[in-house]
């Protein structure tokens, strides 16, 4: 839990550990805009201080602090991160051995997916709480990091052991690389220490494959023996078959972007002819070229159907291309939303020209979606590139930029700072450009900036210029749809949208 004083100075972290409540005050006075060193001091002090003991530093950081994670014993690692710069560090930290001083673990942009070291594996005590696991060999005591082990062919997940004092590592476990995808989920041994011996470890692994829905197994050393412990069916077998490609292809600007491509089974491109199309996606800020076109999913993973997503629409004779990369850039000083307009228009037409180019999609008959800031992206396409989408579904999105005034998703100028941005960002603000059908849907009780007055206004501007659209407000719901009505309800409407406006078009 964190407690925040109202102006931002000084906050207070309850660790759930007893060992070291401690205490971060900001030396910026919670100003990103003030230039300080160290931005950040970490006290701590006793579980139980006596009287007149004063807290005292524990470490001090140039960036802002993000958390703590502790050892069962000598030490704990300090995490920090700018996002400005996307630059993040982690600290080993020994608070009980003061002749200890932090040594930096690492340091890295928090945007490159390849070079991720993973995140430490963790194990309850005997008060239930989380501490980082500590693992015996014979030589010497390591921590576990499993990580998602992005690669240019995809996710190939892994586990490490890491001494954290020489950091070095040895990687002792990988997922496969050509049929199944596994990943570690939890640590199966306990010790009331959590300190294991690295012959006894047991994990709980998942894998899964393209067609095979996933099943949960026991992986047991040293033999590394799996036992599977679930066998589920598979839950569409009508679509036990459906076809799934990870694509890469450039924006005209020649940054590298990534999609999923899904098929109907059975589809053939040269003998059936394009397909109509449903492109579903989330818009990404990145400080680099580079790491905006790294490839962070992996083409084994079991197809999974969800009321967020939009695979349903394959047994409707649709081809999906799910989460195309639309990265927004701003490399060295530049801000990335400057250009968020012109950018996403590139990303869309390099998505469009690459499924047309393929001949799984009629050019007249694709449709663009998304949820949250993905629906922000759908109306502005439609405002901004008319030419490429035949329709649109916004769900739970927001719309006028005026009324988040303080910052959205990765924007963290306000609006008096950066007016022009603002308002070009806005597509409420260019209702009277959109002709294009747009389906917006969103929870009465949204408690997040994208209100339900978003949609309502944005629908009643769209409506009042003569736009062909559908306003659908799910009572008693939040930014996500949780209840089976109005799931229901809101695929009927979205596949009632796409035959009208885009199978039929």
């Amino acid at each position: 839990m964190c407690l925040t004083t109202t102006d931002r100075q000084c906050y207070y972290v309850l660790n759930s550990h007893l060992w070291y409540p401690r205490r971060v005050e900001a030396q910026d006075g919670g100003d990103a805009n003030v230039e300080v060193s160290p931005r950040d001091i970490v006290y701590m002090e006793p579980a139980e201080p006596l009287n007149g003991e004063k807290p005292q530093v524990l470490l001090k950081l140039d960036l802002r602090y993000r958390k703590i994670s502790w050892c069962y014993g000598l030490h704990a690692l300090v995490y920090e991160y700018w996002h400005k710069t996307r630059r993040t560090r982690t600290w080993v930290i020994s608070p009980d051995c003061k002749e200890f001083s932090p040594q930096l673990l690492f340091d890295r942009s928090s945007e490159d997916a390849y070079s991720s070291p993973g995140s430490p594996m963790m194990c309850r005590t005997r008060a239930g709480t989380l501490v980082i696991a500590k693992i015996k060999t014979s030589e010497g005591t390591y921590i576990l990091m499993k990580g998602l082990g992005a690669t240019p062919k995809g996710s190939v997940p892994f586990l490490d052991l890491l001494n954290i004092t020489t950091r070095t590592k040895e990687r002792i476990w990988e997922s496969g690389k050509e049929k199944y995808y596994k990943s570690v989920l939890a640590l199966m041994s306990y010790c009331p220490e959590c300190e294991i011996q690295l012959n006894q470890l047991k994990l709980l692994i998942s894998k899964e494959s393209r067609s095979e829905a996933t099943q949960y197994y026991l992986s047991i050393w040293p033999d590394k023996t799996e036992v599977q412990i679930t066998s589920y069916p598979h839950p569409y077998p009508q679509l036990a078959s459906l076809q799934k490609e990870i694509i890469r292809y450039n924006r005209e600007d020649g940054v590298k972007l990534t999609a999923t491509l899904y098929m109907p089974p059975g589809y053939n491109p040269s003998k059936d002819g394009p397909l109509p199309c449903l492109i579903w996606s989330y818009p990404g800020e990145f400080k680099s070229r580079e790491a905006a076109g790294q490839v962070r999913h992996s083409p084994n993973k079991f197809a999974r159907i969800s009321n967020n997503f939009p695979l349903l629409w394959l047994a409707r004779g649709f081809v999906i291309l799910a989460d195309p990369t639309m990265p927004i850039i701003g490399e060295g000083d530049q801000e990335a939303n400057d250009r968020y307009i012109e950018q996403l228009i590139a990303s869309a037409e390099a998505a469009v020209n690459e499924v047309v180019r393929r001949g799984v999609a009629h050019r007249d008959k694709i449709a663009v979606g998304g949820h949250s800031y993905g629906a922000f992206m759908t109306a502005n396409l439609l405002a901004h590139a008319p030419h490429l989408f035949c329709c649109g579904i916004a769900r739970s999105g927001a719309y006028n930029r005026t009324l988040t005034p303080f910052g959205f998703q990765k924007e963290v100028r306000t609006l008096w700072e950066a007016t022009d941005t603002y308002i070009k960002m806005s597509p409420f603000i260019l209702a009277n450009k959109i002709k294009k059908p747009i389906l917006l849907i969103h929870g009465e009780e949204d408690s997040k900036v994208t209100t339900a007055m978003q949609s309502s206004q944005f629908y009643d501007a769209l409506k009042g210029h003569g736009a062909p659209c559908r306003l659908v407000i799910l009572p008693f719901e939040g930014h996500r749809y949780t209840a089976r009505e109005s799931i229901m309800h809101v695929i009927w409407e979205t596949d009632r949208w796409l035959q009208k406006y885009c199978a039929s078009n």
